[in-house]
């Protein structure tokens, strides 16, 4: 292997990575704002992204063995062909369709772009494992993982400006044309030489072997659970109710903050992320997760608490979750960093595929819990309780870091 070969095929991977997130985060805002807009409640719009995240948890569970058997390359091009698939399905909504046949279709291309997207996150991140120098890993991947959520926290940007100016089809247009775009390139530009296929490669479990890499799946569940019960749902629905005054004028304002506030969340999660290894500066890695992990369990409780104080809508509320979300994503991005980087290093090469595959469905998991309390939280308790089921999230995400010991 030439010496410039891990950077090449690091880039290329990179830029497919960053070419499908972008769309991801875009499609998100662009599905969420749409249908808020139309009427939709909390607990629908929650069930939009159900699928997306079941679809997740199952592509993770075989992911790891489909790499191993097809390869890292092939898995990659598949997930972003179903992405563009996606894009292409989602043109082909009726407005006139009744609000059930809506929502079982828009959570059906959904749950295939929650398949194309860990197809996607699996192969970049085992690459990664594969390609970076002795010594370099923790660096390389929070700069791929940094800079991939930077780009995700744009394309929310990205789809809120669209969904403005272009429109909810023309805007699924517009992204699916690019994403070929990318595909082709990335087809033409990818190195060789990244796993062959193996076709002796079996399915074998659904667990790691490691049980460090089976505790730290468990408290990867919780963290992201602690993200999304707020992210999905309940503070995009509790701004956009603030800022809108129910005027076409007033939507459309309201559609530029929420994405700008989702877009610079997303975009400072992921430089933290980048700047992890500097922020942690050595030391033991595991004692640190621990540390990290218990900083992040005050925060959304303190914010429930002042929801709850402030008994509805006020401006000094609005000012404190924007705050308070902020550093939120500052300890949550440090945590998520570390997770990463440990995935990686209690990982064994000759089954990396597998071990990243199965944290990853503990992560889809995550998600998926979240998805489900953030709608159902919100529209039983508002977002003192929406916040305040962030809170036990991370205390439990806590706990199960406190096992890596």
């Amino acid at each position: 292997m030439s010496p410039s070969y891990p950077l090449r095929a690091y880039a290329a991977v990179t830029a497919a990575y960053w070419a499908f997130m972008l769309t991801d985060g875009a499609l998100r805002m662009l599905v969420l704002l749409q249908f808020n807009a139309l009427g939709f409640s909390p607990v629908q719009l929650a069930w939009l992204f159900l699928l997306y995240e079941v679809a997740g948890i199952v592509t993770n569970l075989y992911a790891g063995f489909l790499a191993a058997r097809f390869g890292l390359a092939a898995t990659l091009y598949a997930g972003l062909a179903l992405q563009i698939g996606a894009l292409l399905a989602l043109t082909q909504l009726d407005p006139g369709w009744s609000v059930a046949a809506s929502v079982i279709f828009v959570m059906a291309v959904q749950g295939v772009s929650g398949v194309a997207k860990d197809l996607a996150k699996m192969s970049s991140k085992s690459a990664v494992k594969l390609l970076a120098p002795e010594g370099g890993l923790f660096r390389w991947v929070a700069v791929l993982t940094g800079s991939k959520n930077a780009v995700k926290g744009a394309g929310f940007f990205l789809g809120a400006v669209l969904l403005a100016v272009l429109g909810f089809t023309p805007a699924l247009w517009m992204m699916a044309v690019v994403l070929t775009a990318i595909l082709i390139a990335v087809a033409l530009f990818l190195p060789q030489g990244l796993p062959a296929k193996d076709k002796g490669a079996k399915f074998d479990g659904w667990r790691s072997k490691d049980p460090r890499v089976n505790r730290l799946s468990l408290a990867r569940l919780f963290l992201f659970g602690a993200r999304d019960v707020w992210f999905v749902v309940g503070v995009p629905v509790y701004f956009q109710m603030v800022l809108s005054d129910g005027t076409p004028e007033g939507r459309r304002w309201a559609f530029f903050v929420v994405g700008g506030f989702m877009a610079l969340w997303i975009i400072a999660y992921g430089a933290v992320q980048a700047f992890a290894p500097r922020i942690l500066n050595g030391g033991d890695t595991v004692a640190k997760a621990i540390r990290w992990a218990g900083l992040l369990v005050p925060i959304p409780l303190v914010l429930a608490l002042a929801a709850w104080v402030a008994g509805g809508p006020q401006d000094w509320l609005t000012l404190t979750v924007i705050l308070g979300l902020l550093a939120f994503g500052f300890v949550f991005a440090v945590n998520s960093s570390v997770h990463s980087y440990l995935i990686l290093a209690f990982g064994q090469a000759s089954r990396i595929t597998r071990d990243v595959g199965f944290y990853y469905m503990s992560n889809a998991a995550g998600r998926l819990l979240g998805t489900l309390l953030s709608g159902v939280s919100y529209q039983i308790g508002g977002l003192p309780l929406c916040l305040a089921t962030a809170g036990l999230m991370s205390a439990l995400a806590f706990l199960a870091t406190l096992r890596l010991r």
